[in-house]
């Protein structure tokens, strides 16, 4: 939130911040003349190129050009506006800001300060609860969180009262709205009187950076569901752009090693046996801000999810965010039907830290993710498994790094890099809207004499019933696609429709007229012939027509593939010289027609 400071309050802070001490929190620095040195914490490197300068007061990456002064390393570690790293450093400095701020800037300023004062209430109350309770001291005993950790991250217990933190609170003098605020109360059903929100959970303050409690997450201790239960998103608190645990890293760790993992027991239970450099995403999966906060962490990240398919689907995923903010992070694989919790604690700690030594870099990774996902001993599968090798390798933009990527995933594979390449070289051909022929209506091929008659029909009439009825275009949307439909037209109109109706109720058929006036690459005549079809069904026979009209047009689909894939083979056929490649490419187009073949059986 914007507001502003006394330009002399800004110099005050910083001329009373010195940068060296600042910077040594987050870095270590060594002394080299009359300037110290470190590692830039801005990007990667092996030899230190960032310095600072204590009589100018500055930094400069002679590696990346990043500089500044106290006040914008801040804003850059810590993630914070300008006004914010100011306040982060009066505070520091025991300098009170006087905020020159407008009135709204005022109010929401206070609501944020009222919030952060009932959730540290809250977290007291949820402490001092857990130390009085018998029941949930011994399940935290019997998963063998040590009272340091207790205290570390300021665990606490919500009885299984409906009201004790309710009532708590209000006799601290908050009033009910603003506990509503907090998301800590629920109004009930007849809007007379609250409840609690946390019931008979393990509770878990969620700080951020600079020590404010903004949330807070709760486990349950019995069979109750959810089994994790998180606060709802606030003023103060938004899940996508905070990381559990992460104050706790500032703190403690010396921030050249972080471990991703995915629950608040995961990083409790690690910090338990040493490792004090965990952090997790707040009950939700891993999200673009949550991988810019990371960012600042380059030395080393590892990404350490449970061991079953949701987590290893979610690794990939983080590991693919964190690569677009340009970290090179690492997959720790755990034995199956482990998480981090309960590895560390049936191994400990250093079985836990020998995992690194194995730790799977971005393709490794993705060989991993993807022969997991397939039985490369199954002919079918390990198609599929080249297909999505290819498209993986098509994505990246670096020759050399897509070639180096190749190589692996061949001798890891055994699959012929050739055979990968011409997956990934292969651009989908589209017969029918070449780029080439837009201004050039003559040289087109006439669709209907590539289409089957039925398929054409289908398509038009799928078209036409979706576009009176979008309960229809419901029916249909999880079977096709508007890449199903093959008829340039159809296709140009379903694109259209499908897009319309996923931002609107109801369609308006002078926005297509509209859309599409103009363009020269698409037949108005034929736009007009769809919009204008004459169908009669009666609703009872609805729902099979439709069923009817979809197999057509995948069953049609399919056999036009199969004829371009017959094609190809009998080219290859007709060779009397045939190269490794000509017989490998062969067997593989014999496969693909075996499978179009399956797939045809399964439409009749």
């Amino acid at each position: 939130m914007s507001y502003l400071i006394n330009d002399e309050i800004i110099e005050r802070v910083r001329s009373s911040s010195d940068i060296v001490e600042i910077i040594s929190q987050y870095i270590n620095l060594k002394r080299t003349g009359s300037n110290y040195v470190g590692l830039c914490p801005f990007h990667d490197e092996k030899t230190p190129s960032f310095s600072v300068s204590p009589t100018k007061q500055f930094y400069h990456c002679f590696g990346c050009g990043e500089s500044g002064d106290v006040i914008s390393f801040i804003m850059k570690e810590e993630n914070l506006s300008f006004p914010e790293a100011v306040k982060f450093l009066a505070d520091k400095s025991g300098i009170i800001i006087e905020e020159n701020e407008n009135k709204t800037n005022v109010e929401f300023m206070k609501k944020k300060k009222l919030l952060y004062s009932i959730n540290r209430e809250t977290a007291r109350f949820f402490y001092y609860s857990l130390k009085s309770n018998a029941k949930a001291l011994s399940y935290l005993k019997k998963r063998a969180v040590s009272e340091k950790s207790i205290k570390t991250y300021g665990l606490g217990f919500a009885d299984g009262r409906w009201d004790s933190l309710h009532n708590y609170l209000v006799k601290k003098g908050f009033k009910e709205e603003n506990l509503e605020m907090a998301g800590l109360i629920i109004k009930k059903k007849g809007k007379n009187g609250y409840y609690d929100r946390f019931r008979n959970r393990i509770m878990f303050p969620i700080m951020d950076t600079r020590g404010n409690v903004i949330a807070f997450g709760g486990r349950s201790i019995d069979s109750s569901n959810p089994k994790y239960l998180n606060s709802p998103e606030t003023i103060v608190f938004s899940k996508r752009n905070n990381l559990y645990g992460l104050n706790i890293l500032n703190k403690e760790s010396d921030r050249k090693k972080v471990v991703l993992v995915e629950g608040y027991m995961d990083v409790v239970s690690l910090y338990n046996s040493g490792v004090d450099y965990a952090v997790a995403s707040l009950g939700t999966a891993f999200t673009p801000e949550q991988g810019k906060m990371l960012a600042r962490y380059k030395d080393e990240i590892y990404i350490c999810y449970d061991s079953d398919t949701a987590g290893i689907n979610a690794a990939n995923r983080a590991l693919d965010l964190l690569k677009e903010e340009g970290i090179n992070a690492k997959v720790l694989i755990l034995p199956t039907g482990f998480d981090p919790d309960d590895f560390i604690k049936e191994y400990g700690r250093e079985k836990f830290e020998n995992l690194f030594q194995n730790g799977l870099n971005y393709i490794d990774f993705k060989i991993y993710f993807y022969k997991k996902k397939y039985n490369l001993d199954d002919s079918n599968e390990k198609i599929m498994f080249t297909k999505d090798m290819g498209k993986f390798l098509k994505g990246i933009k670096s020759p050399v790094e897509r070639d180096v990527y190749l190589d692996k995933i061949a001798k890891e594979t055994g699959i012929s890099s050739e055979v990968i390449k011409s997956e990934y070289k292969m651009i989908p051909k589209d017969k029918y809207i070449n780029a080439n022929y837009r201004n050039n209506k003559d040289k087109i091929i006439p669709v209907k004499n590539i289409l089957e008659p039925a398929h054409l029909k289908a398509e038009k009439s799928i078209i036409f019933l979706i576009l009176k009825d979008k309960k229809k275009f419901l029916k249909i949307k999880n079977r096709l696609n508007s890449e199903d439909f093959m008829n340039f037209e159809c296709r140009e109109l379903a694109k259209f429709i499908f897009d319309f109706y996923e931002k609107n109720e109801d369609m308006n058929i002078y926005s297509i007229y509209e859309h599409f006036d103009g363009r020269d690459d698409i037949d108005s005549e034929k736009i007009k012939e769809i919009l204008n079809l004459d169908i009669n069904i009666e609703e009872g026979e609805m729902d099979k027509v439709i069923e009817d009209l979809i197999e057509t047009i995948l069953y049609s689909k399919l056999k036009i593939k199969r004829k371009e894939i017959s094609e190809e083979i009998n080219e290859i056929d007709k060779k009397t010289d045939k190269t490794e490649r000509d017989v490998e490419k062969f067997r593989q187009l014999c496969l693909q027609i075996l499978e179009i073949d399956r797939e045809l059986n399964l439409h009749q």
